[in-house]
């Protein structure tokens, strides 16, 4: 297996389709507002996308043992030290680590979430449900930034929003499937402010009023993060706002529907019609040619503030390293990025 800095990526094109196929079978919202993305950094998206899906899945597939979660943690270490576990992810996963520079508390926020979920996740406060956001979405947000090549805090910061705000929006929706799994994420304070025991409900989950006012709540709150979320959209890199716009959109949509429905997500799960969709990607492309803003200069929810802090020395460390350093990392993103370019035009391989 070729050391970090090497001259040729580590993952192939069969590892690339791999990532790209994880996207399409996992998450049909996530896919369609990738393609909106440079292909370049779709590919790293992809990449980044199949880490977090490989990783929710060895945890459930594990039952959620603990000892899953520390292999996930050796298999994180393995693609720092440039050395993947033999997998198309890991390997797709370690190039984006060394070209981007990923720090690596990022992921390791994702999978202190995990870890979260398996010793069981109880909610009291906002709050509460923000930390456990924050390591799930959050983090993902602030990755994404780091494949844009955005590191302003600003910036980061509203990138950590629109995380927390579409798990909040996933979590408005999946409140039933979760409950008969025996998950509840809602925050237990306002269960009980409308009148419901959390854990008499969560034996036997029904929908009433109460539940209603709550999803109704945590929709609120998702709402205002989004709207947050937009300043620092509408400064990223031109080609990469068009993707992150419709992401934006098409997570938000999610729950338009859940209060479509009458914020009842025990009885089913919304979903967005493919017509909505794509009325909601052309709506991307308009956003991100005309919406103009500064950053806000909102500060970082205090749950995400670490991971802007964690980006920001990041850069301060590439910033300080020598010239020639520099140089080198330089010439091996190129070089990286040369053969991806290269591979694409493999017979049966699209970018």
């Amino acid at each position: 297996m070729p050391a970090p800095w090497s001259d040729r990526p580590l993952a192939d094109a069969i590892d690339r389709r791999a990532c790209r196929a994880l996207i399409r079978s996992g998450s049909k919202t996530f896919a369609a507002a990738g393609l909106l993305l440079p292909a370049a950094l779709r590919e790293a998206a992809y990449a980044l996308y199949g880490f977090c899906r490989l990783s929710d899945d060895l945890v459930d597939v594990e039952g959620g043992a603990l000892d899953a979660i520390a292999r996930l943690r050796d298999r994180l270490s393995q693609a720092y030290d440039g050395r993947p576990a033999d997998g198309p992810v890991d390997r797709a996963f370690a190039d984006v680590v060394a070209a981007h520079d990923m720090p690596r508390a990022l992921p390791e926020a994702l999978i202190d979430g995990l870890e979260w979920d398996v010793t069981g996740v109880a909610c009291e406060t906002l709050g509460d449900l923000y930390a456990y956001a924050a390591r799930v979405a959050g983090s993902v947000g602030a990755m994404m930034s780091v494949l844009m090549g955005v590191r302003d805090p600003r910036i980061v910061a509203r990138a950590c929003d629109l995380g927390v705000a579409m798990q909040l929006t996933n979590i408005a929706r999946d409140v039933g499937e979760d409950a008969r799994a025996g998950r509840l994420y809602l925050p237990r304070s306002w269960l009980r402010a409308e009148g419901v025991d959390p854990d008499a409900w969560l034996a036997r989950p029904a929908f009433g009023p109460a539940i209603g006012a709550t999803v109704e709540r945590l929709l609120q709150a998702a709402d205002a993060l989004y709207v947050r979320a937009d300043s620092g959209i509408a400064q990223l890199p031109a080609s990469c706002r068009p993707g992150i716009f419709a992401a934006r959109h098409l997570y938000r949509e999610i729950g338009v529907e859940v209060r479509r429905r009458g914020f009842d997500s025990i009885s089913g799960r919304a979903r967005v019609p493919a017509a909505r969709k794509l009325r909601l990607t052309g709506q991307a492309l308009v956003d991100a040619a005309w919406i103009r803003s500064n950053p806000s200069a909102e500060p970082a929810l205090s749950e995400t503030a670490y991971l802007v802090d964690a980006v920001a020395a990041g850069f301060a460390r590439t910033a300080e390293r020598p010239l020639g350093v520099v140089s080198e990392r330089v010439v091996w993103v190129a070089r990286l990025f040369a053969s991806l370019e290269a591979r694409a035009r493999i017979p049966g391989e699209r970018a």
